[in-house]
């Protein structure tokens, strides 16, 4: 799959001997979750066999690999949450969990012949754009790559965020992260704090409410919550889907328009939420009955600023009588005391947190180095920014998946990672094709891209919905997600526009010309 570069012998002139074993490629994609698994098999369908997965674990399946604390499952309907290449008429549940997940990364693995690519323990420590060479060099936890271009899929919900709290080095109990779960850890008859009231916090809570002897729930800002509309599969309805598999498209394309019809809400009419939040406001009323709790757990901004949750069990398990629901964030702990930010103390013997992940500060950005040498995470020092949440200005042939701007508030990723492993492709292929090295945005159209977007931004429920999210970066800015469908996410990326892009020849060609310079 990687041929070694050859590299002349000492005291020759050229790359030092250090590289004679460097094994180069042409792709190098970083993670191996849905981005990195999906561009996998994009290339080879594209012809591009000459390429790694590098993969920091030992396995596959990336967020869904990582998380796999009790109850976790996904909030996007299966049929929705997969490959439009690899349809999975075997999913058990509407809302299929973690394991079910997983397995399905792992044969997609298997399937599309993705395993001989794979390297699996091998962190990337830094990434560096050569010049001269016109090429990345790689170094990794087990040894150094060159490749003509990186795709950086390692995506954003994959390094945990624990808040420095005084006192938390010499808590005498158990100290742990939703995505990394101990499962040699009882919760059993333990005293346990939740910290957090998000996604993973709210699937957690009714998973282990019952089996704990004391449950106390550190909650800063209070979620809305939905009904969660789950249910088994039935037999024959994965039947059909195997044998008729038009019948699992049109069950996808029915959850696909849903979805895209709900856009219009969250970005441009966030008045027409209304009606949901009264949903949501029923559905506290039915699961909390008493008025002081429901207090507590019921927001003061608009449905949608803030990711929206689905759980029928979330609020029966609060208003447990072992649980304790502390509307306010936690400020210290003294030894096994966890104190609030309103000065209450409580005992624990454990502490979960379900505090979210390094998302608008992504830790792969400070190990990456573009052409001037400087990091990713210096240039986005004012905030994450991407060409078509694709490609960086500065940084040639670094392509991204799930890349600034391009999450959603209510749709499937998947849908999105399709639409930017079609960018890559297109930006792969032509560049093949019109004999060039690599390709970097310009920064004026980086910026004119970036400019609208934020435009766009300014009507959204994220941005006048009244809350702050982790969608905002330290400067109030989103960068996370998308203003926009998923339709028009495609249409954006359908294809390479080369006016919007310099061009990088091969060694003893001009270092840089611009797009319209070659095509004249």
């Amino acid at each position: 799959m990687a041929s070694s570069s050859k590299r002349p012998r000492p005291g020759t002139s050229g790359a030092p001997a250090a590289d004679e074993a460097v094994p180069h490629v042409r792709v190098a994609v970083i993670g191996s979750g849905f981005g990195g698994l999906g561009a996998a098999v994009r290339l080879r369908r594209a012809g591009i066999t000459d390429f790694v997965v590098l993969e920091r674990a030992d396995s596959v399946g990336g967020t869904w690999r990582d998380n796999s604390y009790p109850g976790c499952a996904c909030d996007v309907p299966s049929h929705l949450y997969s490959f439009s290449f690899a349809p999975n008429p075997e999913w058990p549940r509407s809302f299929s969990g973690q394991p079910d997940i997983r397995a399905y990364l792992e044969k997609v693995a298997t399937v599309f012949g993705l395993r001989p690519h794979l390297r699996f323990n091998t962190e990337v420590l830094e990434a560096r754009w050569e010049v001269e060479q016109t090429r990345w060099r790689i170094t990794t936890s087990a040894g150094q790559w060159t490749a003509d271009a990186v795709v950086s899929a390692a995506g954003p919900l994959a390094d945990p965020q624990i808040p420095d709290l005084p006192g938390l080095g010499a808590f005498p109990g158990k100290v742990f992260h939703s995505s990394r779960w101990d499962h040699d850890y009882d919760l059993t008859g333990k005293r346990v704090a939740i910290v957090g009231t998000g996604a993973s916090a709210a699937q957690i809570i009714p998973s282990i409410q019952p089996k704990v002897d004391k449950l106390t729930v550190f909650q800063r800002t209070p979620a809305w919550v939905l009904p969660r509309r789950d249910r088994e599969i039935t037999q024959l309805e994965k039947w059909l889907h195997d044998r008729v598999p038009v019948t699992g498209k049109i069950r996808r394309g029915t959850l696909f328009a849903l979805r895209e019809l709900q856009v219009d809400a969250f970005v441009r009419r966030p008045g027409l939420l209304r009606v949901v939040q009264q949903l949501a406001e029923r559905h506290v009323a039915q699961g909390v009955p008493d008025p002081a709790l429901r207090a507590k757990l019921t927001p003061d901004y608009r449905i949608g600023c803030k990711r929206i949750l689905l759980s029928n069990t979330y609020y029966p398990a609060l208003a447990a009588a072992n649980t304790e629901v502390v509307a306010s964030g936690l400020r210290e702990l003294r030894g096994s005391t966890l104190v609030a930010a309103d000065g209450s103390e409580r005992e624990v013997d454990a502490i979960v947190f379900g505090t979210g992940f390094h998302v608008t500060d992504m830790p792969v950005g400070a190990r990456v180095f573009g052409a001037n040498g400087t990091s990713l995470a210096e240039e986005w020092k004012d905030g994450m920014e991407a060409l078509r949440g694709s490609t960086v200005h500065g940084f040639p042939n670094l392509f991204f998946v799930i890349g600034p701007n391009t999450g959603l508030g209510n749709s499937s990723m998947i849908l999105m990672i399709e639409s930017q492993l079609n960018y890559l492709i297109d930006a792969l292929t032509t560049l093949r094709s019109i004999g060039a090295t690599a390709m970097q945005p310009t920064a004026r159209a980086q910026r004119q891209w970036n400019l609208e977007l934020q435009h766009r931004m300014d009507r959204t429920v994220w941005t006048t919905g009244g809350c702050r999210s982790w969608y905002l970066d330290p400067n109030g800015k989103n960068t996370v997600l998308w203003p926009g469908s998923t339709t028009a996410f495609r249409r954006a990326t359908r294809k390479i526009d080369l006016g919007e892009y310099e061009l990088i020849m091969r060694a003893g060609q001009d270092a840089a010309r611009t797009a319209q310079e070659v095509s004249a």
